[in-house]
């Protein structure tokens, strides 16, 4: 399952549909972490379609993976050209794996990749 997370990542980064589209069953319910969900792999692909005419993973990269039974944790960096705006966070995705080791239900949350100190002196 590892090998699966880290190839749709990259995906993402080379703008490959095919394996976006071999990653997902058709079931799957996906969270965004600032809010949109799609049901179904065909909303994926829409959605998949629609960001690649606008935008560019130029980076992301797993810092850390947790695998326990049908479950993936991946904490990461992301970051990408929108429409012309660069921008970059952290992030976690939670994924979880039906029996023909598809991702059936994905979440992923975001945090500031910039932090401060504000007890250090």
């Amino acid at each position: 399952m590892e090998t699966i997370i880290r190839n749709y990542f990259q995906a993402w980064i080379n703008a490959d549909a095919n394996t976006v589209r071999a990653t997902f069953s058709e079931n799957v319910t996906y969270s965004e972490c600032y809010g949109p969900e799609y049901h179904g792999l065909s909303q994926i692909m829409s959605w998949f379609e629609e960001w690649n005419k606008k935008g560019k993973v130029l980076e992301w990269t797993i810092k850390r993976i947790f695998e326990n039974d049908k479950t993936i944790i991946a904490e990461w960096y992301f970051k990408c050209d929108y429409d012309g705006v660069v921008d970059g966070f952290d992030g976690v995705t939670i994924a979880d794996f039906d029996n023909d080791n598809k991702i059936i239900r994905l979440c992923e949350f975001q945090s500031k990749s910039e932090h401060y100190y504000p007890y250090d002196k």
